[in-house]
């Protein structure tokens, strides 16, 4: 699987938040996980080789730490939005800027600029043509945020 097809399927995992409460995102991710090893051609088209057991373990670990990071995902976005609330962004858009956004400010092994460009690639898939410039505009403006703060690594001697 590669990093896309494992992206598409994070989005639409976390896209199912929106219906159901937090509590059952474990079992909503469990029943995604199923289905598209039993159903590729219907949930993922574009997957060329069987869901492997490491596959299945990068999605749920980066969907867990997607939903744990939500309310801090949320206030950052809003911030970078100049306050539009995300509340009032559509769940497809707001399940691919979380993804994006948690790519952006928490996963060192993915570039910024991959994370938007993946983004934007999800929104034209899965949204309306006017939400491809709304993404890419405010994680832009994360990805500019992000880059302004102080490195936060400690210094080593």
């Amino acid at each position: 699987m590669t990093r896309s097809e494992a992206r598409d399927s994070i989005f639409r995992i976390i896209f199912r938040e929106a219906f159901f409460p937090a509590e059952g995102m474990e079992e909503q991710t469990e029943e995604y996980l199923t289905a598209l090893a039993e159903e590729p051609e219907v949930f993922l088209p574009s997957m060329k080789k069987e869901l492997e057991e490491e596959d299945r373990e990068y999605i749920r670990s980066k969907v867990d730490r997607i939903l744990e990071k939500t309310s801090e995902l949320d206030a950052m976005l809003e911030q970078a939005s100049k306050d539009w609330k995300m509340n009032r962004v559509g769940k497809s858009e707001l399940a691919i800027l979380r993804v994006a956004a948690y790519e952006i400010c928490f996963d060192d092994d993915i570039p910024g600029k991959v994370a938007i460009n993946e983004a934007l690639e999800l929104a034209k898939k899965y949204c309306d043509e006017k939400a491809v410039p709304f993404i890419n505009g405010v994680l832009n403006q994360l990805l500019k945020e992000e880059d302004q703060k102080p490195d936060q690594k400690p210094e080593t001697e």
